[in-house]
């Protein structure tokens, strides 16, 4: 299944049914006058958050939405029927913008939530309605309304507390697979990872906490090179973010200033949540460059410095302990 986490949508309501002249002509039923009834209500466009969907792929080839218009009114001031209303369903974490002006008319989170999208137009009016003691035969209606139209651009954003990010090769997926049941591609080449990963690490209380493994970021990320830009959104509902540095890298200090640097440009308060500095790969380091390193990034960076090993497993429970200290908060 593709991944898709952006789509661009017309959506149109349904338009009102007209309201029509008809006059009551019954044996028996002397001056029987306007029965002329109302149009229906055209459809509404609704938009669903629902837990069991994971990409946007629906609105990638249909991407005129039209809801069912309202019936026209008929005799004997029957009204018409209404328009049905179209639910659509989308992934929780989908945010709803207006697509020329950027304006945010929804944000969908829990399984569930409702936003109507396009309001359907009001029926007519039929000549019922404009009887009067001056006007006993009247032929005046009114048409229906037509419903609303927008477009609109629909944005996932994962719902995970905490993010792992860093540049490609850090190790980032096979941390949310030691971590969690997740399988996400893993190799010895960058951007191995498309997409983003989601896994469940369970807290030692049970409770479950979702990772999301964000494909890599390079410089130039939060200005569109390279894949970071398109995913760096999927960390704004992240309260935690778990900065992984490939310690065995040329210059590891470089790496770190690196992804801050796109966390800065792209804003959305991302350098200013709480994040965990973890140093991976120390496995393919000897104790005496350990050592250098540490102090290296002591003097530069304020903070805690973790040394982990994600294929080896070891110091994942202290990043861990951090990371449940951290979100308690």
């Amino acid at each position: 299944m593709q991944f898709i986490d952006q789509a661009k949508i017309t959506v149109k309501a349904g338009r009102g049914g007209d309201g029509i002249v008809a006059f009551r002509r019954e044996k028996y039923v002397p001056a029987g006058g306007p029965s002329g009834g109302d149009g229906g209500n055209g459809g509404k466009v609704i938009l669903q958050a629902d837990s069991n969907l994971q990409t946007l792929l629906d609105f990638k080839f249909k991407q005129i939405i039209l809801a069912q218009d309202g019936r026209r009114g008929g005799p004997n001031k029957c009204t018409g029927a209404s328009g049905n209303d179209l639910v659509l369903k989308v992934p929780c974490g989908t945010e709803v913008r207006h697509a020329d002006t950027g304006v945010i008319f929804g944000d969908l989170i829990a399984d569930g939530d409702t936003f109507v999208a396009a309001f359907g137009g009001i029926g007519g009016l039929g000549n019922a309605h404009y009887l009067s003691n001056r006007n006993r035969a009247p032929e005046k209606y009114t048409e229906g309304k037509d419903g609303e139209e927008w477009l609109l651009h629909l944005e996932l954003k994962l719902l995970a507390e905490v993010g792992i990010i860093g540049l490609p090769n850090a190790g980032k997926s096979t941390l949310i697979s030691v971590l969690s049941s997740a399988r996400p591609k893993i190799a010895d080449y960058p951007f191995t990872t498309l997409v983003p990963n989601l896994g469940v690490v369970r807290k030692p209380s049970g409770d479950g906490t979702v990772f999301a493994d964000i494909p890599g970021l390079i410089a130039g990320a939060a200005q569109g090179t390279g894949l970071g830009h398109d995913f760096l959104r999927h960390i704004e509902r992240t309260r935690l973010l778990i900065h992984l540095v490939d310690a065995s890298s040329i210059d590891p200090l470089e790496d770190i200033k690196t992804v801050e640097k796109e966390l800065f440009a792209y804003g959305h308060g991302l350098i200013d949540r709480p994040r965990i500095l973890a140093l991976n790969k120390k496995e393919l380091l000897n104790e005496e460059t350990l050592r250098k390193l540490n102090k290296k990034l002591s003097l530069a960076i304020s903070g805690e410095l973790l040394f982990i090993s994600a294929v080896l497993g070891e110091g994942l429970e202290l990043l861990l302990n951090k990371a449940w200290k951290k979100l308690e908060i």
